[in-house]
């Protein structure tokens, strides 16, 4: 995945040889041999992509399993899973509006917005449950879509638009909740049911691990047929096939370990589905290759023919859905929704996820799967802390240490690659 950026471009070569010399000069299929190749070269010029947040949640977890050894048990693993899922969501929202360079600073109090909605329309007013839940998600939509054109027709930037969302919808939340200040949802509702109690079937958990595999397999295989059609280089059938056995190992593997406790939840499969349905959407598609261009170089994707705005309306509405979504989750999970919803520190730890987990606070760089890896950091440090009877004073402590330096990360690695650009 890459964005379009500017720089200086080397006038094209008089030969007829493809113009990116690191890439499409081999019309050729590319096995394990030029991939590792490949990796080491990008590695070099600073795109370090998900090794670093991938090596630190390793760290995390061997720490916290010697100072802890129930830290790494099956249980545990599940309740961190389960946990990691509504500020998850509100991150892989984060992670589009990032791309584009822009920011959304009233998650938190959208998530909460959203919560306050689930219950009064499905507590007090009765209304049927998928009726409030798609109340609640439609609010967020035209959250974001209010902040799309306060920055796209008034030039409000998205830090001051959102700022005051973050305040007002909080009012709103508490105006909504009304004197009690808290609702419950029922324990019979199906939806408190599948934040809570529903898990996948151990042989439907094998079975969905293979659809996965076969997924990146024939997905992958594609993608290959059509770049040796168009004469570029691609991977191999051999390369591809070892990455989605390996898939199917490593997920085979989680699985097992995971249904040694009370399986894997729906809710997270959920989560994990929403990410690669947006990564495919970054990926595979027009408005994902529009995003990465607004956000490498806004004035360049405009000369090429993008329309700008809607872009910027997408990822605004988006974020801001996702950030319901993750609200009604979070209610459901906790069965109520209080004045404390999207409170405290969600707003920050769904930021520091997509951050965390790779995507650039410049615009332009990273993906979904950012999301899942930064919200597995964040919730592993909560977990490991709470497990050590340690306060949240410890915690708030770490993660903000953890940002900082995922941040001096990214600046340093964006420095490289501008260096290695102009070499």
């Amino acid at each position: 995945m890459t964005g379009i950026h500017s720089g200086p471009q080397a006038a094209p070569p008089a030969s007829g040889e493809a113009l990116d010399r690191q890439d499409e000069r081999l019309r050729r299929s590319v096995g394990v041999r030029g991939a590792v190749a490949g990796s080491l070269e990008r590695i070099r010029s600073g795109d370090l992509g998900v090794v670093p947040v991938v090596a630190g949640l390793v760290v995390i977890w061997t720490v916290f399993q010697v100072l802890n050894p129930i830290f790494l048990s099956p249980a545990n693993l599940v309740n961190l899973a389960m946990e990691s899922v509504a500020v998850g969501v509100i991150a892989l929202g984060i992670v589009a509006v990032l791309l584009v360079g822009q920011i959304d600073l009233s998650v938190g109090s959208v998530s909460g917005l959203a919560a306050a909605i689930l219950a009064v329309t499905y507590v007090s007013r009765h209304l049927p449950v998928w009726v409030a839940l798609l109340a609640a998600v439609a609010a967020g939509c035209a959250i974001g879509f209010l902040y799309s054109q306060m920055f796209t027709r008034f030039g409000v930037p998205s830090f001051v638009a959102t700022l005051a969302g973050l305040l007002g919808f909080l009012g709103a939340q508490l105006w909504l909740l009304g004197a009690a200040g808290a609702i419950n949802l029922p324990f019979t509702s199906g939806l408190v049911f599948f934040a809570q109690l529903a898990f996948v079937p151990e042989v439907l958990s094998y079975v969905l691990v293979l659809v996965a595999a076969a997924g990146l397999f024939a997905s992958r295989f594609l993608l290959a047929r059509e770049r040796r059609r168009a004469g570029l280089s691609a991977r191999s059938t051999q390369l591809i096939a070892a990455e989605s056995a390996a898939v199917l190992v490593g997920l085979g593997a989680a699985v097992w370990y995971l249904n040694r406790g009370r399986g894997v939840g729906w809710m997270f499969v959920l989560f994990v589905a929403l990410v690669v349905v947006m990564h495919y959407l970054l990926t595979r598609t027009g408005w994902g290759r529009s995003v990465y261009a607004v956000g490498g170089n806004v004035e360049a994707a405009r000369r090429a023919g993008i329309n700008v705005s809607r872009v910027y309306i997408s990822v605004f509405v988006l974020c801001s859905g996702l950030a319901a979504l993750g609200g009604v989750l979070a209610a459901a999970r906790l069965a109520a929704a209080n004045q404390s919803s999207g409170g405290g520190d969600v707003n920050l730890n769904a930021i520091a996820a997509a951050v965390i987990g790779g995507t650039s606070l410049f615009g332009g760089r990273g993906n979904a799967f950012a999301a899942l890896l930064g919200i597995l950091v964040i919730q592993s440090i909560s977990s490991g802390l709470t497990l050590l009877n340690l306060d949240s004073s410890f915690r708030f402590m770490v993660t903000g240490l953890v940002l900082a330096l995922a941040v001096a990360l990214d600046s340093v690695a964006r420095r490289s690659r501008a260096s290695h650009g102009r070499a």
